[in-house]
This record gives structure tokens, sequence and C-alpha cells, in this order.
């Protein structure tokens, strides 16, 4: 049972890491592309024995022409993170969309309804 916990703790350091270091990488790397400028990295899990990392994303714009955005970009950015990453392998990764705020929002307006 300690060895899982090991594991899945590794993997959510490793997620943490690139989280922060494709943040880092779209910052610098993208900035002038206006998709890519208005996002914000939000969490990351790690999958497949930290071979496959998710990282979630909110923007404000277009949520589709971002998404493909990233899509396009995925590569170049791994490409990047390689050189920045310090393990043997670099992990996959995917950008998904986070509608937590969106989520969030729609409860609050759904509860203030209930009071009227």
């Amino acid at each position: 049972m300690l060895k899982k916990q090991v594991n899945s703790n590794r993997g959510e350091k490793i997620a943490s890491k690139v989280q922060t270091l494709v943040a880092q990488i779209l910052q610098h790397n993208f900035a002038d592309d206006s998709l890519i400028n208005g996002v914000s990295l939000v969490g990351a899990e790690s999958h497949g024995g930290m071979q496959f990392v998710k990282l979630f994303f909110y923007s404000r714009g277009d949520r589709e022409a971002t998404q493909k955005r990233l899509d396009e970009i995925t590569k170049m950015v791994r490409f990047e993170l390689a050189k920045k990453i310090d393990q043997k392998y670099v992990p996959e990764i995917r950008f998904e969309y986070d509608d937590t705020l969106e989520r969030a929002n729609r409860i609050e307006e759904l509860l203030s309804n209930i009071d009227k």
C-alpha cells in the first residue's frame, strides 16, 4: 500500500512540474499568439505510469479555437519541455479545457433562483 502512495505522489510531483514548465513555455515562446496568451493552466494529472500528463486549461476566449491551437502546438511544446525537464523520458501531454468556473457560476445562478 505504501508503494502505491509513493508512486502516486511522484506522479503528482511530475504533473505539477510539467504544468509549471509548460506554462513558462507558453508564456515565453507563444507570447505573441493571442489565443495562447489568454490561456491559464489550472491543473495537471499524471496517467499511465507518468508517461502521460493531462494539462487542464482555462481561457476566456473562444474555447474551441483555443483547444485547436493548443493541439497544433503540442509537439513544439513537448520539444521545448524535453530541453527543460530533468527526466529520462518526456511525458506525452494533452490539453483539456477546465469548465469548473463555468459550472460553479451555473450552480450559483441556480441557487440564487431558488430564493426567488
